[in-house]
């Protein structure tokens, strides 16, 4: 059913489902909002979005359209009433955006108190609680916290861990760690939805920024840098450049002025992981070597998950380290050995839309000899403040730059592992050329991209059908996993993405991230995917000369050692 109301002096149809604030964010008109998402809807806490009917304020989140409805959306009385409910928020938020790590845009109580002209003038040091980093890749600093409860339905309704409650005692909201935990403590994964969708710095990912860039500065070490498929489609939206847009030419630039040695690809790396998952896979389906389902270990957040909460499928998890850490690894012996550069004097680093990364890189697994694979991991958004801090131009930077050779070369298979969907499909382009001997040349396997909670399939594979799954999501992962254990259904090959969308919504990602977004980054990673000339891992000459020269042979005795790693069982209680 539609109703036609007036919005601002202009008659407009509505449809009967279709809240105020929705109507007027179609139509342009902006109305300030704490507790809204677009994924989430609205949590209906802030009051912020009030508008005027008939000389009330009514909460545009939660209002539906009646005939003949009279909207205000900025009145004098609206903007003196949202004035006082973010001065009420101000009297206890702390004065410290100078430092804040959601400063520069990225805060969304400072963007509105701008537009709003409210000045925090509360000079006492607010520190009600302690600062809480027990977590490897998140900070929580509740005195900043202005319940929202964003984080609460994104933790519980999206992927489905329910990490944080929200309790009243006297009057009195708080949003609390369930059993009064601090985060590390927890069943908390690190996929850092939650500090995607604070509003302020209640919760961000942990600041390496300054610890690198001293090192940039300072360090006699041989620094490289490796960055993820989905940073080249993603980092341009904190410069104003369109989501999905491809600025590899650009980060490359920007990373060679702030002066690293070396400036490769996790593409290449992804590569090497089809590679030696592949050949696992195979291993498992026709050999027996290993339980099926196989599921990847690209995602540090899903095999966090399943260490912690499913540990009974810890032996289905690839043994193969994720591209991230295979860089590593083959930078501190392949780089190593080659250059004829001491592994103890090469430092990587890693540039990652991911917070869970950081713990990857800190497990005990991936070092050797007390030395690690990879030495420091920043996001998209630290890599952001990074090239800002440096006075970087980014938009100037020329747009024929390319990654250094050796380790920097990436087909669209090793790009597309950016988004879900992208792993498994790489997968099957060379595992179904080496089992149909190339006689199967398939190159996409459409049904498995997108947004949907499971996608699922059959693939021929010569004589034999293979059953594939992409889960996108931890809460949709439990699902998939609990059939698996009734009974309910049965798969070969199984690709599981901790956020949704895959990397290019993971918790490090440019803000704001919403499913709009998240569709035009995909849809330019699959435009480079489809315009590549080389879209096939073993295609790839750079990972070609590796197995030629040094590792010789896919889940051979030295890629084992170099490439692969181990779980156990992490139960917290």
């Amino acid at each position: 059913m539609n109703f036609q109301i007036e919005i601002d002096g202009v008659l407009t149809d509505i449809e009967s489902t279709q809240t105020i604030l929705e109507k007027c964010k179609e139509l342009g008109i902006n109305i300030p909002t704490l507790c809204h998402h677009e994924d989430l809807g609205s949590q209906k806490v802030c009051g912020i979005c009030i508008v005027e009917c008939d000389g009330k304020f009514l909460k545009s989140c939660e209002t539906y359209p009646e005939k003949g409805m009279v909207i205000k959306t900025r009145t004098p009385k609206i903007v003196e009433k949202r004035e006082k409910i973010l001065k009420e928020i101000m009297k206890n938020h702390p004065n410290d955006c100078l430092t804040c790590e959601k400063s520069k845009g990225d805060c969304e109580l400072q963007n509105i108190s701008f537009e709003y002209n409210i000045i925090n003038r509360n000079l006492t040091d607010i520190k009600r609680y302690e600062i809480d980093s027990s977590s490897s890749g998140i900070t929580r600093d509740m005195n900043k916290c202005i319940l929202c409860e964003k984080c609460v339905a994104v933790c519980k309704d999206i992927q489905g861990l329910g990490i944080y409650e929200v309790i009243e005692n006297n009057g009195v909201r708080e949003i609390v760690i369930r059993d009064r935990k601090k985060l590390g403590e927890t069943q908390c994964v690190s996929c850092g939805q939650c500090v995607k969708v604070c509003p302020v710095g209640a919760l961000t990912e942990k600041n390496s920024v300054t610890e690198l860039n001293r090192i940039l500065k300072n360090s006699e070490k041989h620094i490289i840098v490796q960055m993820a498929p989905a940073i080249k489609h993603t980092i341009g939206e904190e410069f104003f450049i369109a989501p999905g847009v491809d600025v590899t030419s650009k980060m490359v630039g920007a990373l060679k002025k702030l002066g690293f040695d070396k400036v490769f690809s996790t593409d290449f790396s992804a590569d090497v992981t089809i590679m030696e998952e592949g050949t696992e896979l195979i291993e498992r389906l026709i050999k027996g070597k290993g339980k099926l389902p196989m599921f990847t270990s690209c995602c540090p957040g899903w095999v966090n998950y399943v260490e912690q909460s499913y540990p009974n499928f810890i032996d289905n998890l690839s043994s193969c380290k994720s591209p991230q850490q295979m860089f590593g690894a083959l930078g501190k012996s392949y780089y190593s050995d080659t250059l004829n550069i001491p592994k103890e004097n090469i430092y990587v680093v890693s540039i990652m839309p991911c917070t869970a990364k950081k713990g990857e890189s800190e497990r005990v697994q991936m070092q050797e000899a007390g030395v690690r694979d990879v030495d420091l991991v920043i996001t998209t958004r630290e890599f952001a403040k990074l090239i800002k801090m440096n006075n970087i131009d980014f938009n100037s930077l020329p747009d024929n730059l390319t990654y250094d050779s050796f380790m920097g070369m990436g087909s669209s298979a090793g790009r597309i592992f950016g988004s879900s969907g992208g792993v498994m499909e790489a997968a099957l382009r060379t595992v179904s050329h080496i089992l149909t001997n190339g006689q199967l040349n398939q190159i996409e396997f459409e049904n498995l991209r997108g947004f949907e909670n499971v996608k699922s399939g059959e693939i021929s594979l010569g004589d034999r059908i293979v059953k594939v799954a992409v889960i996108n999501g931890i809460g949709s992962a439990k699902k998939v996993l609990d059939a698996i254990e009734r009974g309910d259904v049965s798969f070969d090959f199984i690709e599981v993405m901790a956020c949704y969308g895959g990397c290019i919504s993971g918790g490090g990602a440019p803000i704001p991230d919403n499913l709009e977004v998240r569709k035009a980054r995909m849809k330019g990673m699959y435009s480079f995917d489809s315009s590549s000339d080389l879209r096939k891992s073993h295609e790839n000459i750079e990972v070609i000369n590796l197995y030629k020269d040094y590792l010789k042979e896919p889940c051979g005795h030295k890629s084992h050692h170099i490439l692969h790693t181990t779980y156990s069982k992490k139960i917290k209680a």
